[in-house]
């Protein structure tokens, strides 16, 4: 068979899988990223440490939000333009990028370019691609220019803002929203706007519209009228997003309604806004309008359950995602009611969903609690600060309780591999990393070992 064209074979060398250069494509933008923040244009005061710009961007490109600097008095425009771009290119995702350009530059895709690209998007086949990528830059395009006009009209009209001050705070922040990011350009982040609908409520648009994940936007775009031809996936996407926004809502007002330096401090009307927007933006986006340093331990414990579980798969988001958690959730209600085959709104699940589900779940909680412990053994803070800090760096979150530049060096870096693991997935890490598959032609005895 000869290869396709644009794909030379090499004998003796075997080109490395999607996975493998998905990992990778991240590390090389992250260094890139890296040398660009260490330029004395990219900073104020004095030039950052290697580990200073090293961290912020790997948490840009990650789209995370963590720092151990602030964004708006440590960073120059430049340097700020620099995170804002490799946001930009994380939230994309590095191969869909690359296949952005080769579309431009070159008006084509080889097999090669396809084959990663699609592993990126989870394109449902190669023909798809290019009505994938516009989708991809329009939708984005779209929710980030239309949130960004309303919030340069808010700092420019309610904040005194000057237009140029205006328009970068309005696109910076749109860009970072709908990525999922996290990063500000005020040093309390979106606290000072706590009260605020015209900030608060276009930035969780663009967040939930970020996290809504490809396979939903595509599908939506073409059968928003219809209903009965969703996949399973938007249905478990636009069902989970539903109830956990609204969970979250109302676990945050039961929790911190009393709570002086929370909820407490504020309005009744406003405590709604900001229930309802730390509930959106738990969900792996990052900003934050309440500080989480002063929350209930309770709080931000049930703060890691909803960081853990993420918003939808293929997008801007990070955590396990609603389509994982809502195929365990029904796995156990098939077992808890004593049947046999796993049913979801109407569609069989098969097994080797099953088995993808759990192995992510699995992966993922060992990921966490391994960087917890090591993080316990490398600094003097509670286990619920370490913990929190531990899930939002790998759900891609970026809140924290205020100690991420208090940790020392090891436990920073603790943190970036975290953010790396959680973005590209446990499950394409571990892809990555495995041996050839073998194909086994026989079968051992089955046997079921007594459970519980």
């Amino acid at each position: 068979m000869l290869p396709s064209a644009g794909v030379r074979a090499r004998p003796g060398r075997r080109r490395p899988r999607p996975a493998q250069l998905i990992v990778l494509s991240f590390v090389l933008t992250i260094a890139a990223g890296t040398a660009l923040l260490m330029l004395p244009v990219s900073s104020q005061d004095r030039a950052p440490t290697l580990l200073e710009a090293a961290f912020t961007a790997t948490s840009a490109t990650t789209v995370t939000g963590l720092g151990v600097v602030d964004t708006p008095t440590f960073w120059t425009g430049f340097g700020q333009a620099v995170i804002l771009g490799l946001i930009k290119v994380g939230g994309l995702g590095v191969m869909t990028f690359t296949a952005l350009l080769g579309l431009l530059v070159l008006r084509r895709l080889d097999l090669a370019q396809r084959l990663d690209t699609a592993a990126s998007t989870r394109a449902p086949g190669l023909g798809d691609l290019r009505s994938v990528l516009a989708t991809v830059v329009g939708f984005s395009a779209l929710v980030e220019a239309l949130v960004a006009a309303v919030l340069t009209l808010r700092f420019l009209l309610g904040y005194g803002m000057g237009p140029g001050q205006a328009l970068w705070n309005g696109v910076f922040h749109a860009v970072s929203a709908f990525n999922n990011a996290g990063f500000a350009l005020f040093s309390t982040n979106l606290m000072g706007f706590v009260g605020d609908p015209f900030v608060c409520l276009p930035i969780a648009a663009a967040i939930i519209s970020g996290g809504l994940g490809l396979p939903v936007v595509a599908a939506l775009h073409r059968h928003v009228r219809r209903p009965e031809r969703w996949s399973l996936t938007v249905r478990l996407v636009l069902v989970g997003t539903a109830v956990l926004l609204t969970a979250g809502t109302a676990m945050y007002l039961l929790l911190e309604w009393d709570n002086p330096a929370t909820l407490g401090a504020l309005p009744p009307a406003e405590r709604v806004l900001a229930a309802f927007f730390q509930s959106v933006t738990t969900r792996t986006a990052g900003f934050n309008s309440l500080d989480y340093g002063q929350m209930h331990p309770v709080t931000l414990l049930a703060t890691d359950a909803l960081m853990f579980i993420g918003a939808g798969p293929a997008g801007t988001a990070g955590g396990i995602k609603i389509t994982t958690a809502g195929v365990l959730f029904f796995i156990v209600l098939t077992e808890i009611r004593g049947q046999g085959a796993v049913h979801a709104f109407g569609r069989r699940l098969s097994r080797s969903t099953h088995r993808e589900a759990i192995t992510v779940v699995l992966l993922s909680v060992l990921v966490v609690v391994t960087a917890t412990a090591m993080l316990m053994g490398l600094s003097a803070f509670s286990t619920d600060q370490l913990a929190f800090e531990a899930v939002s760096a790998f759900a891609t979150v970026g809140l924290s309780t205020g100690i991420t530049a208090q940790l020392p060096p090891a436990g920073q870096a603790v943190l970036m591999v975290l953010m790396l693991l959680g973005r590209v997935g446990p499950a394409t890490v571990a892809g990555s990393l495995a041996l050839t598959p073998r194909t086994r032609h026989f079968e051992y005895p089955k046997e079921r070992p007594l459970i519980g």
